[in-house]
C-alpha cells in the first residue's frame, strides 16, 4: 500500500449552512492558497470552494449540522475538500441548458482542476477537487517557496 504524502500545509474550518458562508470560505481559500505560495491558483481555488460549498448547502446540508472545508497542500497536490452530512446525495455532472440558472458548478470544477470526486464518511460525504503540482514550477513563480518544498 502506498504511503500517504506528507501534508505541508493544512487548513480546516467548519461553516454554518448559510449563504454567507460561501463568501467567507471563498475568500479564505484565495488568501490561504496565495499565502502558501500558489497565487496563480488562488482564483481557481476560490471558485472551486464556492461551487463545492454551494452544492453542499443546496444538496447536502442540514440545519443543525456544519459544513467543513479542508484545504491541504503536499509537495505534489493542492486539495480542497467540502464535507456535508448528507451521504445519500452524491454529486453528479448535469447537462445545463442555455437559460438554466443551475447545473454548471461541477462542470466548472472539472474544467479547473485535474480531478474531483466524492468519498463517503461515517456520516455524510466529502467532495474533493485536486490540482497536480509536480513539474508545475509556473504555479510557484516569484514565490521562491517551490525550492523549499521540493
Amino acid at each position: 500500500m502506498a504511503e500517504a504524502p506528507l501534508v505541508l500545509r493544512e487548513d480546516r474550518l467548519d461553516y454554518t449552512p448559510l449563504a454567507r458562508s460561501v463568501t467567507l470560505a471563498r475568500r479564505r481559500a484565495a488568501r490561504l492558497v496565495t499565502d502558501w505560495g500558489l497565487p496563480v491558483l488562488a482564483g481557481d481555488a476560490a471558485l472551486v470552494v464556492s461551487e463545492l460549498m454551494t452544492n453542499a448547502l443546496l444538496h447536502g446540508s442540514l440545519r443543525d449540522r456544519l459544513v467543513r472545508v479542508r484545504i491541504t497542500l503536499t509537495g505534489s497536490v493542492l486539495r480542497i475538500e467540502v464535507s456535508d452530512p448528507r451521504g445519500e446525495r452524491l454529486p453528479c455532472l448535469r447537462a445545463a441548458e442555455g437559460a438554466d440558472q443551475f447545473g454548471r458548478g461541477l462542470l466548472l470544477v472539472e474544467t479547473l482542476t485535474d480531478r474531483w470526486g466524492s468519498e463517503p464518511r461515517s456520516i455524510g460525504k466529502t467532495v474533493y477537487a485536486e490540482w497536480d503540482l509536480a513539474g508545475r514550477s509556473d504555479l510557484f513563480a516569484g514565490t521562491g517557496e517551490w525550492q523549499e518544498w521540493r
